[in-house]
């Protein structure tokens, strides 16, 4: 029979092998995004010319709300701070998932042509390597967007900022698990790039308007079937005044969408049919 002590010294190899698979994927995760900023950045004017290029056709639409917003102060209790709020935290969190697990909104492509089979071959986990793998670099300028909206019309003391972060981590974690579910629908009904293509668009476009315009069935919908809601609503509920049963539900909408994403991917596996593909990660 093992002693208390032995117990206790493998209880301890245990965790500390625990702890050692944890940086390493760790060091796995960074190096890739290392990799893709640097194959980005090879040609620096493309680079910069596409992230300026997003930047100027985010600044169109607050040129459009400024506009609105001078004429109409109130919009069902939402002023231009709020909406601009909302920008930053709708075009920051779908910067976030963009740049650094940019697979989310071609997950569908991946598992009806068969492109999951070098990811498979790998010794990492499937889902992480998948969306790692990709970064897209016109979503750097939502990111830099997103940041100087929250500068110049945010709360940057550092309990604002706290807010901001957390609304940034919530978006982009919905977004995120999102794409991951409509992505999989292609395990089971076959080439469903479009849906879940038109299903993204759905909740990005539903995600930069105010909540306050839309009453009855389309409230519902927006808090349930495309959860858009819940990041189109972070400026009232969230940044401008915390609203603690609106938190535990974003909150919880953010968990639940990961767990299923992550569950619904896996199952999916079983069903996927290889593409026979040889190939290399670049």
């Amino acid at each position: 029979m093992l002693t208390a002590d032995k117990k206790k010294s493998i209880k301890t190899i245990s965790e500390q092998a625990e702890a050692g698979k944890l940086r390493r994927l760790l060091r796995f995760t960074t190096a890739c995004w290392k990799l893709n900023l640097a194959g980005a950045m090879e040609f620096r004017f493309s680079f910069l010319l596409t992230v300026g290029t997003m930047i100027a056709n985010n600044i169109v639409w607050i040129i459009f709300w400024g506009m609105y917003f001078e004429r109409f102060p109130v919009l069902n209790g939402w002023t231009m701070q709020d909406v601009m709020m909302m920008w930053a935290a709708a075009a920051g969190g779908f910067g976030i998932m963009s740049i650094f697990f940019g697979n989310a909104t071609r997950l569908a492509n991946l598992i009806v042509t068969g492109q999951l089979d070098v990811f498979l071959s790998q010794p990492k986990p499937v889902l992480l390597n998948v969306l790692i793998s990709r970064m897209s670099v016109s979503a750097i300028g939502d990111l830099v967007f997103a940041i100087f909206i929250f500068v110049g019309f945010g709360d940057v003391s550092l309990f604002g900022t706290l807010k901001f972060a957390l609304a940034l981590l919530l978006s982009t974690m919905i977004f995120i698990f999102f794409c991951v579910l409509a992505g999989c629908l292609s395990f089971w009904l076959g080439n469903t790039e479009g849906l879940s293509f038109q299903l993204f668009n759905a909740l990005l476009t539903f995600a930069t308007y105010p909540t306050g315009i839309f009453k009855g069935f389309g409230r519902i919908v927006l808090f349930t079937v495309i959860p858009a809601g819940f990041i189109s609503s972070m400026p009232v509920s969230l940044i401008r005044e915390v609203d603690l049963p609106f938190l535990y539900g974003a909150s919880a909408t953010a968990a639940v969408l990961c767990l299923a994403g992550i569950l619904l991917f896996y199952r999916g596996l079983s069903r996927y049919t290889s593409g026979n593909m040889m190939g290399l990660r670049r």
